[in-house]
């Protein structure tokens, strides 16, 4: 490859031992990158990838003198092999862990009744958000939030009530040979990390690192003292915070240079991401490749229909079908088929171990939340969707799924196509507007709309840099008209295209 004058400056800050920080934007080259450099020295290093796929596709790419793993990879070659007779232990409901860790008993919150298994389920959420933590000890603000308890006060009752149980059962998972919990990767993950691992390598290089857990994050920074730190990724794209996802890369203590130019897609698509690079107030603009005339204008038939919630998801998935195309679903149905069996144990009058739905006692109640409470607007979706299909449909829907090599069309969330690529790109429906202030007087100014969250911002750029050639902007057109908007090119706002079935799917 001929280097950029970007990666070439990469290069060379490299060779001089910094520590160092890539800010590199959609289909701009990282792990080509970070590949180019473990090229030009003979020492050896270390490349955490963010998923075994990821590390699986390194090692092709990068010499021998570096190691291709995950975190997860390398606490279990250290400590989680002591734990495989806990690992390939058989599932158990989480109801039957906490009534053996002592959850036997409802809790009355407010006029709710948070049931034995909704407790239990909490206890080891809040074990697994610990885990994914750089801190020492589980305290309350490690317990998760609960529907229908999202008041503060509502929220430390619950929190005072399941620390004791989650840290007994933190206590349970150290044991090696059994316990009542069931042990998973996160736990010797978090396990290696207390233990201040030391890792071997001249080099570390860490990809994906605006989506860094904070317990990675600390075994990766704990390494600077003897190693050089080469971080890569893309600030923009930190979509997972709700995740306990924290972007590493912006206080980072090291030299910062940028990957601009992608490989992807053309200037009018990078001018198009610069908007939202804009509005996220990221630390880089883009640059598209003249040679890959990526077109704006409307997709009749996509290669893929990105979301912005899996209701999204599954409400266009009922749509291409209905339409006559194959259909498969990024990451597998699995998401969606669980929402549609929550929602029907609630309507036929049982409750659902759906952690977004564990405490609603039916279908009715969630109704009334979903429409009257402030906290619940995002789950009226969902209800629209089950009461004009009802449940059946949807999981008739979610089982008729295809593979994605044998699909005609991939539905996909934005969070999800994070990393992926296709020619042609549609933007569904369900990105939300943001709303308009109404003036204070009758003959005021006409209303404005609020300002754009920067989160949903990066999750629009995520989106709108998966196409290689066309993209129907969709959902998102209506950033044209907002005055942070201001438009690129002579494309307008119009509504969303609904997909037309191919030739072949109409014989």
């Amino acid at each position: 490859m001929n280097p950029t004058d970007e990666q070439t400056a990469a290069v060379d800050a490299f060779h001089t031992g910094s520590h160092l920080a890539l800010q590199a934007g959609a289909g701009t080259g990282k792990t080509t990158t970070l590949a180019l450099l473990a090229r030009t020295t003979p020492r050896r290093g270390r490349y955490l990838a963010y998923n075994r796929a990821i590390a699986q596709d390194a090692r092709a790419r990068f010499p021998n003198t570096v190691q291709c793993k995950t975190a997860h990879a390398l606490a279990c070659a250290d400590v989680g092999h002591r734990y495989t007779r806990r690992l390939n232990a058989p599932r158990r409901p989480a109801w039957q862990t906490g009534q053996a860790l002592g959850i036997t008993k409802a809790l009355r919150i407010a006029d709710r009744d948070v049931t034995p298994k909704a407790l239990s389920n909490a206890a080891l959420r809040t074990v697994t958000r610990f885990c994914h933590t750089a801190d020492e000890a589980i305290t309350r603000h490690h317990v998760p939030h609960l529907r229908g308890l999202e008041g503060t006060g509502l929220h430390a009752q619950l929190a005072a009530y399941i620390v004791p149980f989650a840290r007994k059962a933190w206590a349970d998972l150290q044991h090696p040979d059994d316990g009542a919990v069931r042990f998973d990767h996160d736990h010797y993950l978090k396990i290696w990390a207390l233990a201040r691992p030391r890792i071997q390598a001249d080099f570390l290089l860490l990809d994906e690192a605006q989506d860094t857990n904070p317990v990675v994050e600390q075994i990766f920074l704990a390494q600077r003292e003897h190693a050089q730190l080469v971080m890569v990724g893309d600030s923009a794209q930190a979509i997972y915070h709700w995740r306990g996802a924290k972007d590493v890369m912006t206080g980072f203590d090291g030299t910062h240079l940028t990957l601009s130019q992608s490989f992807r897609f053309g200037p009018d698509l990078a001018a198009e991401a610069n908007r939202w690079l804009h509005l996220a107030d990221a630390p880089i603009r883009l640059t598209g490749t003249p040679a890959v005339p990526t077109e704006l204008g409307p997709v009749t038939q996509p290669d893929a229909v990105l979301c912005r919630t899996n209701v999204g998801a599954m409400a266009q998935v009922m749509t291409l079908m209905a339409a006559g195309y194959r259909v498969a679903v990024a990451g597998g149905g699995d998401s969606l088929q669980a929402l549609a069996l929550a929602a029907r144990d609630l309507k036929e009058g049982r409750r659902t171990h759906h952690p977004e739905l564990i405490l609603f006692p039916s279908w009715g109640d969630l109704q009334d939340y979903a429409a009257h409470d402030a906290a619940g607007r995002d789950l009226q979706p969902l209800v629209n969707l089950v009461d004009t299909h009802g449940t059946d449909a949807i999981l008739t829907a979610v089982a008729r799924l295809a593979p994605e090599p044998h699909a005609q069309v991939t539905v996909s969330t934005a969070h999800k196509a994070k990393g992926r690529e296709w020619s042609r790109v549609l933007i569904a429906d369900d990105f939300a507007r943001p709303k308009n202030n109404p003036p204070d007087e009758q003959t005021g100014p006409p209303p404005t709309p609020d300002p754009i969250d920067d989160a949903e911002a990066r999750l629009a750029y995520v989106a709108v840099t998966r196409t290689r050639q066309r993209l129907d902007l969709g959902g998102l057109s209506w950033i044209h008209d907002h005055p942070d908007g201001p438009p690129v090119g002579d494309d307008r706002a119009r509504p969303p295209a609904l997909p037309q079935p191919p030739a072949a799917a109409r014989t």
